[in-house]
Parts: structure tokens; C-alpha cells; sequence
């Protein structure tokens, strides 16, 4: 796997190398996945994953900004992100590897 991305024909080739299944039909499950991780969050749900984390859509509030190549000062619209809060397990997982 490339250590600076993870992608989705990584996580394919990862699933299909530790169960055994045609890579083809690993990918296809990885697509569902992440095909139905989109339309919960599309819909508002927020989506709990036990010792990985919580993916939640968040309201951001329109503020004022600048262009930095320019300097003007322009305003950044309200909108919507997809914000992720890792679990403690997780934290302390990544704090025990640094």
C-alpha cells in the first residue's frame, strides 16, 4: 500500500488478500460502503462506527475572509462539512505509535 494514501483499490486489494474473495467483488463491497456511508450523510445521519469514530455533517457559518493571493477580503458562504470526531480507542492508539 502507498504510505501517503489509502484508496479504495488499496482497501479492495487489503479485503480480498485477508478473506480470500475475488478482488473484483471486494471492490464492489468497498463501493457499497462507502456508497451508503454518503447517503446517510446526504440524509443528516450521522454515522457511528464503535472504536473507529463518528462522522457528522456540521453547519458553518458564513464568515469574512481573504484571498490570500490577492489580499481582498471576500465572505466565505454558509455551508455544510462532513466532520469526523475519532473514538478514544483510536486516539490512544495513534498517541501510543508517535
Amino acid at each position: 500500500m502507498n504510505s501517503s494514501n489509502l484508496t479504495r483499490k488499496d482497501l479492495a486489494e487489503a479485503i480480498a488478500s485477508r478473506l480470500g474473495y475475488p478482488q473484483s467483488s471486494c471492490a464492489d463491497i468497498v463501493d457499497s460502503f462507502l456508497d451508503t456511508m454518503k447517503q446517510a450523510l446526504l440524509e443528516g445521519e450521522s454515522i457511528k462506527l464503535v472504536h473507529y469514530g463518528t462522522f457528522t455533517i456540521r453547519d458553518k457559518s458564513p464568515r469574512r475572509g481573504r484571498n490570500p493571493r490577492t489580499g481582498e477580503s471576500i465572505t466565505i458562504k454558509e455551508r455544510q462539512t462532513v466532520n469526523f470526531r475519532p473514538s478514544k480507542k483510536l486516539r490512544e492508539q495513534i498517541n501510543a505509535a508517535a
